[in-house]
């Protein structure tokens, strides 16, 4: 019997919508360390219609746009002007991980820096308008700790 979450994946997965697959899938292997575990091309081989990839313990789903298919309206950051969505990577070390994004191409919004809440912290955003959050997490504060330091801000 199959499970309802399959092995090798949480219950939540991220599925990013492209505007050239092949080349962000060697961007996300070259600054994140993804590993692709399968591919998925249409009968042609013109598009990636489904690619799997995994970033240290987590699955990443990918395609490239499908703008012509209207009910599911399959269109990258690009395409439509932005993204409302940032994905959060932990990291043993995040100046490593966030520089190495920032060597294969991707854009500083955030600089790493020391955040009140505990954690190592930066943001950026990818060539294909995918924005990421990298952290380390550093200390375990309480609510308390995290309140009154957020105040000093």
């Amino acid at each position: 019997m199959s499970k309802a979450i399959p092995e090798g994946y949480h219950s939540i997965t991220p599925h990013l919508v492209v505007n050239n697959g092949v080349d962000a899938i060697e961007f996300y292997k070259r600054a994140f360390g993804a590993v692709e575990e399968y591919r998925y091309n249409d009968p042609e081989n013109k598009s990636i219609i489904y690619v799997k990839l995994r970033i240290g313990d987590s699955p990443i789903l990918l395609s490239e746009e499908f703008p012509n298919t209207e009910k599911i309206g399959c269109r990258s950051p690009k395409t439509i002007g932005g993204s409302s969505v940032t994905i959060h990577i932990f990291t043993e070390d995040v100046d490593k991980l966030f520089n190495q994004a920032i060597s294969a191409g991707a854009t500083t919004i955030f600089p790493v820096t020391d955040m009140f809440w505990g954690d190592r912290y930066g943001q950026l955003v990818d060539p294909y308008g995918h924005f990421w959050s990298i952290a380390t997490h550093k200390e375990d504060l309480s609510d308390d700790e995290i309140r009154s330091r957020g105040r000093c801000v």
